[in-house]
């Protein structure tokens, strides 16, 4: 797909268009999905019922704002239903209705999916929020899916938004985010962020990309990877495989480039032979003279 026609569909994404009856944000502690929610609010004209589990204070663009936290997932969707009116004609079917949830956190995965389904309609649409970095629901059977890998099977659209750093070095950023120590910049939940888009076409099929958004300007800029940034991709894929650590950083790819392989050596020692095959005999080796086939030449 050409850059312009990404640009578009993140538009009509964005302007919920084409009927997405699932949106997933996926943020971090660094980098809120607050910016981006606003982003949505912004393009939708239709009433919106804000379901909270960690916002004290009612948004100022929600219609409706149900406290979740002391509430079962059953309970929840019992208070959806009472809010939000099932439409008795077809022209009502066209004013939607957005569902924001702020935090998809509290729970568990094998409720998820029935929480997820049982709120979405063909008159709602369900923007939800899931912490990437925080501590999980535990689940009772140790081989059920996490979460996260259900949220990814049954949404439709998915938001995975990151700082954009231009003055920090990612990598000892991530160290001290990974021992808890967050520093204090500006470049941290920012009206600037990196955002990787994804699509599911109901053909089934997955595209990816990947953007800078400005919500203070609207502004959204396509990312083109270079190949170091494809390398960097490539490794990540071997994270989780194995308990040993498969990929490398930056001072180890240092060292494994100054490194100076043998068969280079041999080259310059036997570059004057041309493409010749050259035997050299070791002392453990049995030659016998009267064998036609022992000679190497």
């Amino acid at each position: 797909m050409s850059s312009q026609s990404s640009l578009v569909l993140l538009n009509r994404v964005l302007n919920l268009k084409d009927g997405i009856p699932f949106v997933l944000v996926i943020d971090t502690l660094v980098q809120s999905s607050n910016y981006l929610i606003e982003e949505f609010v912004s393009k939708y004209s239709g009433d919106v019922v804000y379901l909270s589990f960690e916002t004290v204070n009612k948004p100022h663009y929600a219609s409706e704002f149900i406290d979740c936290m002391d509430l079962t997932p059953k309970e929840i969707i019992s208070k959806v239903k009472e809010v939000v009116k099932t439409p008795e004609t077809i022209t009502a079917l066209t004013k939607k209705t957005l569902i924001v949830v702020d935090s998809l956190n509290y729970i568990v995965p094998e409720e998820l999916t029935t929480f997820v389904s049982s709120i979405i309609s063909p008159s709602i649409i369900l923007l939800a929020v899931y912490h990437n970095d925080v501590a999980k629901k535990s689940t009772t059977n140790g081989n059920f899916p996490s979460a996260l890998r259900l949220l990814h099977y049954v949404a439709s659209s998915i938001f995975e938004i990151e700082p954009y750093f231009t003055q920090i070095d990612q990598e000892e950023f991530d160290n001290n985010i990974n021992k808890l120590k967050f520093p204090i910049h500006k470049e941290i939940n920012s009206p600037i962020f990196k955002l990787e888009f994804t699509n599911r076409r109901k053909s089934g099929r997955a595209l990816s990309y990947k953007f800078i958004i400005n919500s203070s300007t609207h502004v959204y800029e396509i990312v083109k990877e270079s190949e170091e940034a494809a390398f960097v991709e490539d490794e990540s894929l071997l994270k989780d495989l194995t308990t040993f650590n498969l990929t490398t950083n930056s001072k180890q790819k240092v060292a494994k480039e100054q490194v100076e392989l043998p068969f280079m050596a041999a080259q310059d020692e036997l570059g004057s032979y041309s493409g010749a095959i050259v035997y050299e005999f070791e002392k453990d080796d049995d030659y016998d003279e009267e064998d036609p086939y022992e000679d190497p030449f």
